[in-house]
């Protein structure tokens, strides 16, 4: 396998459109990385520049040492799984799974024994002679990771393979990608626009957003540790709930909103980044599991029980606080009666805080 780095690379368009700006990160040998942003971020661009497909403007690009910005495809000992598979219908599985050593010239003996091997990881032995039609949406995917998976490269490529399957298949062929990834040691750079998948499958994940990077780090350090109200909103599900006032420090911290006013308890730990806001406007973010449920009508914030969404092994609370929609993560249980005014308390070792005008995280 192969480290791959990234130092300052960016893409810039004929008509002065940013696709990726000045992106740097390494990638170490046999890590799963993944990139993941909404639509329009930059991370399949950036994806087709490791691959060569896209040119890159700016920047330096190596692979195991070896700059590689002017380095043909072919030549860069990559392979790649895109979303809609690629296979060659009149080809049976068999055949697809040769065809690209075929093409390098490798000996019949040696693309039987890859053929064969690749066929028992994914188990596809048994459809070798079946074309793609007779396949499922899974066995053809299982189809196009055992191509790339042939060619025994330095770097494996997927660019959202997941995304045309149903959710019950996302599910096993996620399993099936993250074992794969254990079994081979591989280096491998996923792109998706799922965040479950980022979360589930990646070692690091790199978070973009209109062509920048906003944050590189684990999936648990994203989610505890959002660097800014992006990371924060796009990273959960269902989204960080957001509370935006003004911070005042008396008998306590509090937060004043146009809904009235929010305790946020001694927040000691937190007291020497908050001290220069107060009396400056803020966002306190919370997540949906710490916006708590309590009897005692003198709790934190208040707010209107508008729909209840039992998903079996919890249950999602959306409210209606004012103008501000939040919800709240509760354990399965009995399911209070929509239209009620429900009391919550916050956790307040878990709250985040917000630049509002940066966005950047406070504390």
């Amino acid at each position: 396998m192969a480290t791959v780095n990234l130092d300052r690379v960016s893409k810039v368009y004929s008509n002065g459109h940013i696709g990726v700006a000045e992106a740097s990160f390494d990638i170490a040998d046999g890590e799963l990385l993944v990139l993941v942003g909404p639509s329009g971020c930059g991370k399949t661009t950036l994806l087709r520049m490791i691959a060569g497909l896209e040119s890159i403007s700016s920047g330096t690009l190596s692979i195991d040492g070896r700059v590689v910005n002017d380095v043909s495809p072919k030549d860069r000992d990559i392979a790649m799984v895109f979303q809609n598979y690629a296979l060659y219908p009149h080809m049976t599985v068999a055949e697809n799974l040769a065809f690209g050593l075929r093409l390098r010239g490798k000996s019949k003996t040696e693309i039987d024994r890859r053929v064969l091997e690749a066929a028992k990881q994914l188990e596809l032995e048994q459809r070798l002679g079946s074309l793609p039609a007779a396949l499922s949406g899974g066995q053809r995917q299982r189809v196009a990771l055992g191509r790339a998976l042939v060619r025994e490269p330095k770097v494996f490529l997927l660019d959202e393979p997941l995304s045309n399957l149903d959710a019950k298949l996302r599910l096993s062929m996620r399993v099936e990608i993250a074992r794969l990834h254990r079994q081979l040691g591989a280096t491998m750079i996923y792109v998706t626009h799922d965040q479950v998948e980022a979360m589930t499958l990646g070692q690091r994940i790199v978070v973009l957003n209109g062509g920048e990077i906003q944050q590189i780090d684990t999936p648990m350090r994203l989610y505890d540790k959002p660097a800014n109200l992006f990371v924060a909103g796009f990273l959960g599900s269902p989204a960080m709930n957001l509370l935006c006032g003004t911070l005042r420090h008396g008998h306590g911290w509090q937060l004043d909103t146009t809904q009235g006013e929010v305790p946020l308890g001694p927040l000691d730990a937190q007291t020497p980044e908050l001290l220069a806001w107060i009396d400056r406007e803020v966002v306190i973010g919370v997540r949906p599991e710490d916006l708590r449920p309590t009897s005692e009508t003198n709790a934190s914030l208040h707010a209107v029980l508008e729909v209840t969404e039992p998903v079996g092994n919890e249950i999602f609370l959306n409210l209606r606080r004012g103008e501000q929609s939040l919800v709240s993560r509760v354990p399965p249980g009995a399911l209070p009666e929509t239209g009620s005014v429900m009391h919550f308390e916050l956790a307040l070792d878990r709250l985040h805080v917000f630049d509002p005008l940066s966005g950047a995280r406070i504390a």
